[in-house]
């Protein structure tokens, strides 16, 4: 019988602690927050591993240590305001509604948004704002925002998102345009987006964050 609760906790002792996720907020609410919720019945024993879950459509919920970086990364306060683009059914906005004031969860599937909507309650976490639109415009009338999370991969810089952020504010997600790609820390200076790699990590491209085709003679 699958114990949820035992594999909750070896995938934070087993997959977090050891990847230099140190903020024990952050590790207390994982270790609180049932994962196998945001998951068909069918999938529920595939909670907790160590890597992407594949949910509908080509998107998946990150990998449990990827996820815990991009959020210890972004140094998420009590009192932010968070914009989680391609929330898919809902886990990682509900984590950040343990960390945060506040949390918009922008999907642009209406069956994973539907999903989300009702993950959420179910958990305790209905104060999170399901919002449906494209995930390149983000969402603007929610905003500006503390920290805006990339629930996946991007191979552009994500430079309309970047207008939606406070100055101080911040925005995480894997940039994988290269064959090594990179979880970032993106910040805007002058005008424009500037990242910086924080650590190696590997995501899918979140729908309409792929690039264009290169033109080759």
């Amino acid at each position: 019988m699958f114990d949820a609760a035992k594999a909750r906790r070896l995938m934070v002792e087993g997959q977090v602690r050891t990847a230099d996720v140190t903020d024990v907020v952050l590790l207390d609410a994982m270790l609180s927050l049932p994962r196998e919720r945001f998951l068909p019945p069918s999938l529920a024993p595939l909670a907790y591993v160590d890597g992407d879950i594949p949910v509908a459509k080509g998107r998946a919920l990150l990998k449990p240590m990827v996820l815990a970086k991009l959020v210890q990364a972004a140094r998420v306060d009590a009192g932010d305001r968070v914009l989680d683009v391609g929330c898919a059914t809902g886990y990682s906005s509900a984590l950040l509604a343990r960390l945060a004031g506040s949390v918009v969860a922008l999907e642009e599937d209406a069956e994973l948004a539907s999903q989300a909507k009702s993950a959420l309650a179910a958990v305790g976490a209905g104060q999170v704002e399901v919002v449906i639109g494209p995930l390149t415009a983000g969402w603007a009338a929610g905003g500006p925002y503390d920290v805006i999370l990339l629930n996946g991969a991007t191979e552009v810089a994500p430079d309309t998102l970047g207008r939606q952020l406070k100055p101080d504010g911040r925005l995480l997600g894997v940039y994988a345009r290269s064959a090594a790609s990179k979880a970032m820390i993106y910040h805007q200076i002058e005008g424009r987006m500037v990242g910086r790699p924080v650590f190696d990590a590997a995501a899918r491209v979140l729908p309409g964050f792929s690039a264009p085709p290169e033109f080759v003679f």
